[in-house]
């Protein structure tokens, strides 16, 4: 039961300090342009792959 707690414990303490890594960064998750998600891409210019995507998107 001891080391459960510990465990428990250390995990909570490495949970927290991820949140609280999310609330100061507040930068967007980085990612490929031209993965699975179809929404906006959060690239600064954008690849290759997804203007191929975008230009396929409006010629059908």
């Amino acid at each position: 039961m001891e080391m459960f707690l510990v465990t428990f414990v250390v995990m909570l303490v490495v949970v927290a300090l991820m949140a609280i890594g999310v609330m100061f960064g507040r930068r967007a998750i980085k990612g490929s342009c031209g993965g699975l998600n179809t929404g906006n891409c959060v690239c600064v210019k954008k690849c290759d792959k997804r203007l191929k995507m975008e230009a396929e998107a409006e010629a059908s």
